[in-house]
């Protein structure tokens, strides 16, 4: 059996949800304002019980209304479709699957229904389905799971360098290029390096709005949740170590390569990069995500719910390119139609 936990108003009872502005627990019926400290794992807060679970399915019973909430099995967060009461699955931020630290939401979905349509701007060839109201209104914030990592690397790097002289002798114009082997060591430590531990977001989305400010980050509280969507990680600390490595090994490199800029031409030759095992945390980012399907391909946009970064990629209205293809073309057929007759009548 597993617990929902929903979060009411001591005033007046209604149902509280996160509010990025003041960084509290607001309600939306009295506008009080809460602290989420003050909603610890002591609470009585805690409500529903599991009704029945499938392999990938977990269906609970909203505590406000009766009605039934399904989520994925790997669910943290949600609301019921009915009530709009929000709720987190107790199980799946306790234990092995609480994180250390939230970072929590500093742009709310009017902010980031806003970032979207900016996004769109001068895409005329953009499907019309883009720029529908009913579609960006199904922009999600959800909390994206992370594994963060710190190590030491230490390097050993060995490149080739040419360094290229011009002068000119008589009428000859001479050219000498030196050639240098260089050699660069050192250890460089790390922390904090994020890899996505959840296979429902593509990494490569995740990683093109990174940066998030760690530092702006709190000790976890699952009141933070509230009134969005989160997931626990299903992919294990053990299995992101190797791309958490393989980031900070590419980082490494580069670090190395920024010292030999008093040369004309520098390649990595061959390197030796051992990383010693440090810290692992797991936390949660905010991230804002919109999904759309376009002849039969799905369309991820994803916007840093701290700093405001957004991508995404658009798709080409093909309908609209050849009716604007077609255009230009009779505008250009006319063009030279005119200008032939012209050159009739001055003959």
């Amino acid at each position: 059996m597993s617990e929902l936990k929903d979060f009411k108003c001591p005033n007046c009872g209604g149902r509280l949800e996160f509010d990025t502005k003041t960084q509290k627990l607001k309600c939306p019926y009295c506008d009080g304002t809460f602290d989420p400290e003050i909603f610890d794992e002591g609470n009585n807060y805690t409500v529903s019980t599991e009704h029945w679970e499938d392999d990938n399915i977990v269906v609970y019973t909203c505590e406000s209304c009766g009605g039934t909430i399904m989520a994925d099995k790997d669910t943290a967060a949600s609301s019921c479709p009915y009530c709009g009461n929000p709720v987190v699955m107790v199980s799946n931020v306790s234990g092995i699957y609480k994180p250390k630290k939230v970072i929590p939401f500093l742009l709310d979905k009017k902010q980031a229904k806003e970032r979207y349509r900016q996004h769109l701007k001068g895409k005329v060839l953009l499907p019309a389905k883009f720029r529908s109201e009913a579609v960006i209104d199904e922009m999600k914030g959800i909390y994206v799971p992370y594994w963060l990592f710190g190590g030491k690397a230490n390097a050993r790097m060995w490149f080739d360098a040419t360094k290229v002289r011009h002068w000119n002798e008589g009428d000859y114009m001479c050219t000498e290029t030196s050639y240098y082997k260089l050699f660069r060591s050192g250890a460089v430590r790390f922390a904090g390096v994020p890899v996505d531990a959840s296979t429902k977001v593509d990494d490569a989305l995740t990683e093109s709005i990174e940066p998030f400010d760690l530092d702006k980050a709190k000790g976890f509280n699952d009141s933070y949740l509230a009134g969005f969507f989160a997931d626990k990680y299903d992919i294990s600390a053990e299995e992101s170590r190797q791309k958490a490595n393989s980031r900070i090994a590419n980082s490494t490199s580069s670090l190395f390569s920024s010292t030999t800029g008093m040369y004309d031409t520098c390649i990595p030759s061959s390197s030796t990069i051992s990383i010693s095992q440090g810290s692992q945390d797991y936390v949660m980012y905010p991230v804002w995500l919109l999904n759309v399907d376009y002849e039969g391909k799905k369309y991820t946009f994803a916007m840093n719910g701290q700093t405001g970064k957004f991508v995404g990629d658009l798709p080409v209205d093909n309908g609209k390119l050849i009716g604007i293809s077609t255009g230009v073309f009779a505008g250009v057929t006319l063009l030279v139609s005119v200008i032939q007759y012209l050159l009739y009548l001055v003959r």
